[in-house]
């Protein structure tokens, strides 16, 4: 009788695990290139990023994934108020094209909900596609009366309530209400981007 064999799997470099950890400085750099290359150089000019411009992420809630000791995903979430209502606003989630089979995307979405779930949050809002957000348990049945400061389509402003009832509701502008940047932050980002 012969015993069987596994076979041997050569594990491909797509194969290569990531690790999901909070943000570090170090990180700065290679995020602000991911986001150009998800995004484009424009990025900066979307509706989104006047709720981020001169604020600081909330606290525990910026996520880098890493492979092979590069950065290859970020997610953030940012405190944001729509009229007294707090709650977060998610993005930008971006995943490095190269590793877009590897499911970083959805690790970070999950790893981001559960640890803002985990630090009391009632709410999460983001601007995105309803089909990919869904499976999250996004939707836009508590956004219909939310405005954003810029241009925006109504379908694609989505939200999660980990707290029943915590956007009834809800209506008007969504604001930033996030810690500020210091100064000489705001001042090297700006650089930064210039460059």
């Amino acid at each position: 009788m012969t015993a069987f064999r596994m076979p041997q799997v050569a594990l491909t470099s797509k194969a290569a695990p990531f690790a999901i950890r909070a943000e570090r400085a170090v990180d700065v750099t290679m995020r602000e290139a991911l986001l150009d290359a998800c995004f484009g150089e424009d990025r900066h000019d979307r509706t989104c990023q006047r709720l981020r411009d001169g604020r600081a992420p909330a606290a525990g809630l910026a996520l880098s994934a890493v492979r092979e000791g590069t950065l290859v995903g970020t997610v953030r979430l940012w405190h944001v108020s729509a009229r007294g209502r707090p709650a977060l606003v998610l993005g930008p989630l971006a995943v490095d094209p190269a590793c877009r089979e590897l499911g970083i995307g959805a690790a970070l979405m999950q790893q981001a909900l559960a640890a803002a779930r985990a630090r009391g949050h009632a709410a999460v809002i983001l601007l995105g596609d309803a089909p990919y957000y869904a499976r999250f348990g996004f939707s836009a049945e508590k956004t219909g009366a939310l405005m954003l400061p810029g241009p925006f389509e109504r379908d694609r402003l989505l939200a999660i309530e980990f707290e029943a009832g915590a956007l009834d509701h809800a209506e008007g502008m969504i604001v930033p209400t996030g810690a500020a940047l210091p100064k000489r932050r705001v001042v090297r980002a700006l650089q930064a981007h210039a460059a």
